[in-house]
């Protein structure tokens, strides 16, 4: 069976989640998550990728990225997990695979879920029973984005720069988002579009990205896209 292509639209985020084969560890050591973010870094700046928030799991690693060019994503997840396999293999003394096949990817409506999803991003540690507070994870963009950690792999979304006029209004903003648990239902939604390269927004969304691309953008039956495969609840759901 063939493979779906890439939902991609210039500008429009996209909230990749790489995963070790087998579910097994793709980090051991601090050294190893301080190397990834390091080319993370050179890799985005090189492909044109801006990178609004990140955490780095034991075996799996999500990422929210903008991009202008068509490719750029991927480009920057094939260089990226070349140069940390290369570095594993030779650290560790191992062969074979590392990463989980494609990394997976679905794009994401600005309003109404790009925080949301960088929420979700970021409270994977406590969800994982990893932390009490995001704040305590150390391989996270949560430190920058709420507390103001001086962080250069970060650009931030304008959504996030609309939280307020200062540095310490956004943070202090942003930290209050997560007085609140995500509901069970987003973090679903979040999940099942993400695995299967389906979009994350609302109905008028999933339509409106269809039409410009010419491909479905939520489950259901292979073709064009069709109206009737639309939730009725007005919400985007997903395989996962």
């Amino acid at each position: 069976m063939p493979r779906r292509s890439r939902l991609f639209l210039p500008g429009v985020p996209q909230h990749l989640i790489q995963r070790g084969n087998n579910r097994q560890a793709c980090f051991f050591a601090d050294e190893d998550y301080r190397s990834y973010l390091a080319w993370l870094a050179e890799y985005a700046d090189k492909t044109g990728c801006r990178l609004h928030a990140y955490v780095l799991m034991t075996n799996h690693v999500h990422l929210l990225v903008s991009a202008d060019g068509a490719g750029a994503t991927g480009a920057l997840m094939k260089a990226l997990g070349q140069r940390y396999v290369q570095y594993v293999n030779r650290v560790y003394r191992r062969s074979g695979s590392l990463w989980e096949g494609r990394f997976r990817s679905c794009p994401v409506q600005e309003e109404d879920y790009l925080l949301a999803c960088q929420r979700y991003i970021e409270l994977n540690p406590v969800r994982a029973g990893m932390v009490a507070h995001p704040g305590e994870y150390p391989w996270s963009s949560y430190c920058a984005n709420a507390q103001g950690e001086a962080n250069p792999l970060l650009r931030p979304h304008r959504l996030y720069l609309a939280l307020g006029g200062e540095a310490s209004a956004r943070q202090a903003a942003y930290r209050e988002l997560f007085r609140y648990e995500l509901e069970p239902g987003l973090v679903d939604r979040i999940r099942r579009a993400s695995n299967g390269n389906f979009v994350l927004g609302s109905e008028r969304f999933a339509a409106e990205v269809a039409a410009v691309l010419g491909r479905r953008t939520l489950p259901g039956r292979p073709g064009r896209p069709r109206q009737e495969t639309m939730p009725a609840s007005g919400e985007l759901f997903d395989e996962g």
